[in-house]
């Protein structure tokens, strides 16, 4: 597909967890057939997100099992922030974002594929033509449904899912817009799709399957209140030019964070 450094992998798959202990192993174990089967060179980067649990160590059996499992460790600072430490982290030509949980199986990562041959930003959907949900409290569904609302009217028209957890962007993209964000919570995703579509980059929605996972730490009152007050200050930022282009968005970049919180294998 693209001719790369030896030492360059195609994917680099970028998993933020906070206390994911209990359910880390079986979405490494889905990602690591999916990998094989395809034949891919990659990286699976997990960020423990401050956890209080064990997640930490059970990324360290994995870098023992699997060489390719990197483990970025720091302090707790959201999804958002966790998300861009392992972007800011990776190497691979192409960076995938991917929930600890795997609602979407690891497998419809192949769905991706044949769009990132014509766009640099490909985001998982469960509102498109295609798309099937599964297991979806209606109070989740609602939420979605009203935050989307608001933010194609407010920011980003024409985008029907932006929070669903699986993207794949192109590495040198992703790390350009993350210099750019803001946010370390709920709207990353938002104003990470609101930067790319100001630089010009063109944004595709690919259906996918995604099961509802018990477990989750969203609180229908308080995180809508949340996601309401990050789309305002992502307007205001807009308003304000914060996310004006400074630099190409092919620009070299290398990672931030210093060799003693990257730990791998290998």
């Amino acid at each position: 597909m693209h001719d790369l450094p030896s030492e360059q992998p195609l994917y680099s798959f970028v998993i933020p967890a906070f206390n994911e202990a209990p359910r880390l192993s079986s979405g490494l174990n889905q990602l690591r057939s999916f990998v094989d089967q395809q034949g891919l060179t990659c990286e699976v980067v997990v960020v423990n997100d401050g956890s209080t649990d064990d997640t930490a160590a059970v990324v360290r059996r994995w870098i023992r099992e699997w060489p390719v499992v990197r483990l970025v460790d720091g302090p707790h600072q959201g999804k958002g922030g966790a998300v861009r430490a392992g972007i800011m982290a990776a190497t691979g030509w192409y960076i995938a974002l991917a929930d600890a949980d795997f609602a979407m199986p690891a497998a419809a990562f192949s769905l991706f594929t044949p769009e990132l041959k014509r766009f640099p930003v490909v985001i998982g959907s469960r509102e498109r033509p295609g798309a099937h949900r599964f297991n979806e409290p209606t109070y989740r569904h609602v939420m979605g449904r009203v935050f989307n609302r608001l933010t194609q009217f407010a920011l980003l028209p024409g985008i029907q899912d932006t929070q669903c957890g699986f993207k794949v962007l192109r590495g040198d993209i992703a790390q350009a817009l993350c210099r750019q964000q803001t946010i370390d919570g709920w709207g990353f995703d938002v104003e990470l799709l609101v930067i790319a579509h100001l630089r010009g980059h063109d944004i595709v929605e690919v259906p996918i399957p995604w099961t509802y996972i018990s477990g989750s730490r969203v609180n229908p009152i308080r995180d809508t209140l949340t996601m309401v007050r990050d789309l305002a200050r992502i307007w205001l930022n807009r308003q304000r030019g914060l996310y004006s282009v400074e630099a190409p968005a092919h620009e070299a970049t290398t990672p931030l964070l210093s060799p003693a919180r990257y730990e791998k294998g290998g």
